[in-house]
């Protein structure tokens, strides 16, 4: 459908900017579960599993299109999908350019799932700690405060920050509000994987 509407529209950069954010979000589809159906994450996916000809065509789209007129919201979405589509490696991120992009997506939109993200990627280019506090002005925000992906984030911050007994209590807490069960055990696992890691780090050792 969206093709089609492109089709019609095709001077529009919101339309071509959302056709290229379905294409680089679906190119990922095929990595982010595993055989049992288990969640994968972006960082922890097989990136050889992404489609590359969707990841080339949508990036080729949004690259296209923001060079026509205004920038609006889906053309920001896209191009911080190609960003994350075009690192071969997890390590090979431009957070830099991710951060910069949700500074100027968070300015545009008063979205508390857009602050959330920004958040991360200030964790990503200047540390935890940062993220951490920005995440703090989501607490009053009543369309976000008390979801699961507020905990689950600051979870994994705090793991980021070595802060393992509060990223263990965060990741508890997202595992308990999530209604999706593949979510929960991600959630679950983490905090388990956690806990183990810091039990055997306090155990005394022997001889």
């Amino acid at each position: 459908m969206t093709r089609v509407l492109h089709g019609l529209l095709p001077n529009d950069g919101e339309v071509a900017g959302l056709l290229a954010l379905m294409l680089l979000t679906d190119a990922r589809r095929a990595a982010r579960t595993g055989p049992g159906g288990e969640l994968i994450t972006l960082d922890e996916q097989d990136r050889t599993r992404w489609d590359q000809r969707l990841v080339l065509e949508g990036t080729a789209l949004v690259s296209d299109t923001l060079t026509k007129g205004s920038i609006g919201a889906y053309q920001l979405q896209a191009t911080i999908a190609a960003v994350h589509d075009g690192a071969a490696r997890v390590e090979d991120t431009d957070w830099e350019q991710i951060f910069a992009l949700y500074g100027l997506l968070k300015r545009m939109s008063d979205n508390p799932m857009v602050a959330l993200n920004h958040a991360i990627a200030a964790a990503m280019v200047r540390g935890p700690v940062v993220g951490l506090d920005l995440l703090k002005a989501l607490d009053t925000d009543k369309r976000i405060a008390g979801h699961y992906r507020l905990d689950a984030v600051r979870g994994h911050l705090f793991e980021m920050a070595g802060d393992h007994e509060r990223a263990i209590s965060h990741y508890r807490a997202a595992a308990e509000r999530s209604t999706s069960m593949p979510e929960r055990t991600y959630l679950t696992t983490k905090a388990a994987r956690l806990t183990a890691e810091q039990r055997r780090k306090d155990s005394p050792r022997e001889g």
